[in-house]
C-alpha cells in the first residue's frame, strides 16, 4: 500500500481531529500519528501509526514515507520544547519535506506569555532542520474566554486595558486545511490567525453577558494578586507563570494585533466573537 503523503498529528484532540476529518471528507489520504491508536478516529483513507513526540525512533518509523507533516503543538508541559525538537528531528530523518506547525501569537524568545517562547524556539528548530515550513500563529481561542469566568461571574487577571484578537478554532481548522491542500504555495510563510477585532477583557465580559443572559464582569488584578489567587492550585511554577502571563501578555499589547491572514488563505473572513457565540452554546 502506498504511504499517504500527508501526516497529521493530534488527531485524538480537537484541532488535529477536525483537520483530519475535513481532509478525509475531501478524499485526502493521510497518516494519523497518535500516542494512543485505539483513540484515533476511523477515517476513510487514513492509516494510523503510533508514536509520541518524545520517542525519536518511534516518530521516525511513524513518519517514514510522509512528505508533509501537520505538527500540532504538544500539550503544555515543562519539557514541551524538548518534545518538539525530538519530533522535528525525527521528521527530518524520516524524509519529511515540509512541516506545517501550529505556533502561537507573538512568539519570541522574550515573549511576555511564557509558553510563546517555546513556540519561538520550536519555529527556529524547524527553520534550521532543512525542511520547508509554514507557521500558523494562533491567537487565544474564543472558547477559552468562558473558561476564564469564575463561579462568581468574574474574569480576573492582570490584563488591564490591553486587547486580545481572539480567534475561533473553526477558523484555524479551515485555514490549516487550506494550507495542507497545497503546502508548497505556503512554504516559508508565517500566518497570524486572529479574529477580526481586538477586545479588552471588559469588552469580552460584556459580550458574554449579552450572549449568555447573565452578569459577567472583568476585575483587574495586580501581578502579585494574580499569583496569590492561583497559589491554592498547587501547580508547578512554570504553569502558574503561564497562567498569569496569559493576562500580562494582553496588558503588554502583544495580543492586540488583528490580522487578515485567515481571509487571505481561505477567502472567507474570520468570525467575530459575538457571531461565534450565537452558534456555540457552552
Amino acid at each position: 500500500m502506498t504511504t499517504p503523503a500527508l501526516a497529521v498529528t493530534g488527531a485524538t484532540g480537537f484541532l488535529g481531529g477536525r483537520v483530519a476529518a475535513d481532509l478525509a471528507a475531501r478524499g485526502i489520504p493521510q497518516l494519523l500519528v497518535v500516542r494512543s491508536p485505539e483513540r484515533a478516529p476511523r477515517l476513510a483513507g487514513a492509516e494510523v501509526r503510533s508514536a509520541s513526540y518524545g520517542d525519536r525512533d518511534a516518530a521516525v518509523a511513524a513518519l517514514r514515507g510522509a512528505d508533509t507533516l501537520f505538527l500540532v503543538s504538544a500539550a503544555e508541559s515543562s519539557d514541551r520544547l524538548q518534545q518538539h525538537r525530538t519530533v522535528v528531528d525525527a521528521a527530518a530523518e524520516a524524509g519529511v519535506a515540509h512541516v506545517v506547525y501550529t505556533s502561537f501569537a507573538a512568539a519570541a524568545p522574550d515573549a511576555v506569555f511564557t509558553l510563546a517562547r517555546d513556540h519561538f524556539h520550536t519555529e527556529q528548530h524547524i527553520r534550521e532542520s532543512g525542511m520547508a515550513w509554514t507557521f500558523l500563529r494562533n491567537s487565544t481561542y474564543m472558547d477559552f474566554m468562558e473558561l476564564m469566568v469564575g463561579d462568581d461571574g468574574a474574569i480576573r487577571g492582570p490584563a488591564a486595558d490591553g486587547r486580545v484578537a481572539i480567534v475561533a478554532r473553526d477558523d484555524i481548522v479551515r485555514t490549516a486545511v487550506a494550507v495542507l491542500l497545497d503546502p508548497s504555495a505556503h512554504a516559508g510563510r508565517t500566518y497570524d490567525l486572529t479574529g477580526p477585532e481586538a477586545l479588552t477583557l471588559a469588552e469580552v465580559a460584556d459580550t458574554l453577558s449579552r450572549a449568555r443572559g447573565r452578569s459577567i464582569r472583568f476585575e483587574n488584578e495586580t501581578v502579585p494578586e494574580a499569583y496569590a489567587s492561583r497559589a491554592h492550585y498547587g501547580a508547578p511554577d512554570w504553569e502558574v507563570d503561564a497562567w498569569v502571563s496569559t493576562y500580562t501578555a494582553i496588558a503588554s499589547g502583544d495580543m492586540a494585533t488583528v490580522s487578515g491572514d485567515i481571509e487571505t488563505v481561505t477567502g472567507t473572513p474570520a468570525q467575530s466573537f459575538s457571531s461565534w457565540l450565537r452558534t456555540h452554546d457552552r
